[in-house]
């Protein structure tokens, strides 16, 4: 107690100042003014730090989403296709060999139609690597193209052994070897992406903590004056939650605002009407950036929980910080 008066003694001065300035301080524009000033450059910094994390986290958050999407429609495309390759050898009466291998398709359950692949199709397949090229001069495989049912797709073991049989040039692919590349790989980058995220979650929250309690440190006087004359814990709490839910709101719009933008001109670029002369090529190896309103509601989400975790992140660090500062927990005991 004796320590706790002294304390409090040699604060008499300063509060005597604080005091004075008082209702200068606390009443600007007809209202109470904050702890926390609204506009020195921390602050800025801070909202700038959101704003970049948000955009971060949102990108990698529509990344993600894409690639789900983009594996998801893969896997269905390739349960719902099949292969029959057959190799060319002198003496083989090609026609005659897609026909009764087309028949022997055909006549198997869950194959729901088998379609030879022409020359022209081949050779338009093979044009943007070998150009203009006669397909019927070349040694080419031919091919079958079989559509599966999905949800009842046949015995591919039997159907490939049936295939070899009838005709041993012929080879059968199910696919199914890329499926499974296409699952790891799919899912390796979706891991990869929420690793990501929750590493982007976790530096901003550390950054609005430490960024609480330098705010804290530079405002220690006026909260030691504000809790002696009767503010609680509560009080000061909602001062630094709405100073930097305020801070999360603005930084949150306007880093997952941007990351739509990117993403909206991305979608636009790559769409298939584009005139852009890299389009295809950007197609090829990215999709065309469909994103849906379920990714685009996903980032407007992700921005607003920003705000929101850097709102009950600093109450939590301002209500354990005074919890901890020895002039205060006497009197909140």
């Amino acid at each position: 107690m004796t320590e706790r008066l002294q304390h409090l003694t040699a604060l008499l001065p300063q509060l005597r100042a604080e005091l004075a300035r008082l209702p200068a301080r606390l009443w600007q524009r007809g209202g109470p003014a904050p702890i926390v000033p609204a506009g020195n450059v921390t602050s800025r910094a801070l909202m700038a730090v959101i704003g970049i994390m948000t955009f971060l986290a949102s990108l990698t958050l529509g990344g993600v989403l894409m690639v789900a999407d983009t594996a998801h429609g893969w896997r269905q495309d390739i349960a719902r296709e099949a292969t029959i390759q057959i190799t060319p050898e002198p003496g083989l009466d090609m026609q005659a060999v897609i026909g009764e291998l087309q028949l022997l398709a055909l006549s198997t359950t869950g194959v729901v139609a088998a379609v030879p692949v022409g020359e022209q199709e081949a050779a338009a397949m093979l044009e943007p690597w070998l150009g203009n090229v006669d397909v019927a001069a070349l040694p080419m495989p031919r091919m079958i193209a079989l559509e599966i049912d999905p949800d009842a797709p046949p015995d591919f073991a039997a159907l490939r052994e049936a295939v070899e049989r009838a005709v041993p040039q012929a080879t059968l692919d199910d696919h199914r070897a890329w499926a499974s590349r296409l699952v790891v790989m799919a899912d390796a980058t979706v891991i990869g992406g929420l690793a990501i995220l929750a590493l982007v979650v976790t530096a901003s929250i550390l950054t609005v903590v430490f960024a609480t309690r330098g705010a804290m440190a530079g405002n220690r006087h006026i909260i030691e004056v504000l809790h002696f004359v009767g503010a609680d814990r509560r009080f000061i709490a909602g001062q630094f939650e709405r100073h930097f839910l305020r801070l999360g709101l603005i930084g949150g719009l306007a880093g997952g605002g941007l990351a739509l933008v990117i993403f909206a001109v991305a979608r636009w670029y790559a769409s298939p009407g584009s005139a852009a002369a890299d389009a295809d090529q950007l197609r090829a190896l990215f999709g065309t950036f469909t994103l849906g309103a379920g990714g685009y509601g996903a980032i407007v989400l992700l921005a607003g929980g920003a705000a929101a975790l850097t709102a009950l992140t600093s109450r939590f660090t301002v209500t354990s910080q005074l919890r901890d500062m020895d002039i205060l927990s006497p009197l909140d005991a």
